[in-house]
């Protein structure tokens, strides 16, 4: 008797969301994406390439371990307390990771907003949360922008994405080829804005300019089909500067003489590594950046909520906050939730010591 092929969708779907490796750029996307500077031979390029991923190294790390890579005890949670009225000035709410809301002269803008459980297309598997959400995403508040630095799934989240598309009327401004994937997930496309680095958009009175980061991108296999980039926020009186992922290179110095000084700059701080020295920064690099683009007030953003490398739990902020105090830089770590007054952030806490 002939045995019927084994359909293995099912299999498939219950380990891995297909729907979450995203689109593809076709039609006028494409033609966009095409025209890019940045774009050759079928992907997007940094100005200078970086060094290759030493592999070998990074299993090694991963294998030998030897330090404490989650927090010991319960990261504190602050029950975000975001005003019913838009408040003018510049006051930030960290969530987690790189998720931060952007209270900026009036207008609120949400960046690389990531609310699942784990970090990963599959169900089962990937990195998963150290803390929770301080708050639930249906309790933010009404939004001017969604902001998105990369396609990376930390970064990029589909469950999210898809439920701020619902509850939420705000535009998602995007790096080039992102828009593939919002509206494979369903966001109108009215509601999608693609710009490529050093092109900018205006809304709800500010200005967001997509400048360059050195970084890479990819959703599963497909890999730098999508542009990545760092962002500037400027509002009539404020600017904020958020470097999303990114090693560190000369062109935080462009992007300051250009676009700065900044009241307040967000830096990526974790998930460095001796084996991928150009794709993220360590916090030392962090401060330089900071320092580069003209910041007044410094938060550190992406650690603490996924473990993405084989540092200890609590070391970057610790070397941030030793380099911080030998330069003279001005730096705040708020608890997830915290809300932050960028012209008042009080003494710095600590608060993470006690979880070492």
């Amino acid at each position: 008797m002939k045995r019927s092929p084994v359909d293995l969708s099912g299999l498939v779907d219950a380990v891995l969301s297909r729907e979450a490796f995203g689109g593809r750029a076709t039609g006028g996307r494409a033609a966009r994406v095409s025209r890019s500077p940045q774009f050759r031979g079928g992907r997007f390029h940094n100005r200078t390439a970086p060094r290759p991923v030493a592999v070998t190294t990074a299993v090694k790390e991963l294998v030998r371990g030897g330090q404490r890579r989650t927090p010991n005890g319960e990261v504190p949670l602050v029950a975000p307390t975001i005003p019913e009225a838009r408040a003018q000035g510049l006051h930030l709410t960290w969530y987690g990771h790189a998720t931060t809301l952007v209270e900026i002269d009036g207008a609120r803008v949400l960046l690389d907003p990531v609310w699942s459980d784990r970090v990963s297309p599959s169900r089962i598997a990937g990195p998963r949360r150290l803390h929770q959400p301080p708050t639930a995403l249906s309790e933010l508040p009404a939004l001017d922008a969604v902001l998105i630095s990369h396609d990376h799934y930390d970064h990029l989240d589909l469950p999210t994405i898809q439920e701020l598309a619902r509850t939420q009327t705000a535009p998602f401004v995007v790096p080039l080829g992102i828009g593939a994937h919002l509206e494979r997930w369903g966001v109108p496309d009215d509601r999608i804005i693609e710009l490529d680095w050093d092109e900018k958009t205006e809304l709800s009175g500010i200005t967001l300019t997509a400048t360059p980061a050195q970084h890479f991108s990819g959703r599963l296999f497909a890999r730098d089909r999508t542009l990545w980039a760092s962002w500037v926020i400027a509002g009539p009186v404020h600017r904020a500067f958020y470097t999303g992922d990114s090693g560190y290179f000369d062109g935080y110095r462009e992007i300051g003489a250009e676009h700065g000084p900044f009241d307040v700059t967000l830096v990526q701080i974790g998930a460095y590594n001796d084996a991928w020295p150009d794709i993220h920064m360590t916090p030392e690099q962090g401060v330089a950046t900071h320092e580069d683009v003209g910041g007044g007030l410094m938060v550190p953003v992406h650690w603490a909520t996924f473990n993405l490398a084989t540092h200890g739990w609590t070391e970057p902020v610790e070397r941030l906050c030793a380099e911080a105090d030998r330069r003279g830089v001005l730096v705040t770590v708020p608890k997830p939730g915290q809300r932050v007054d960028v012209s008042d952030p009080g003494d710095l806490d600590p608060w993470w010591r006690a979880l070492r």
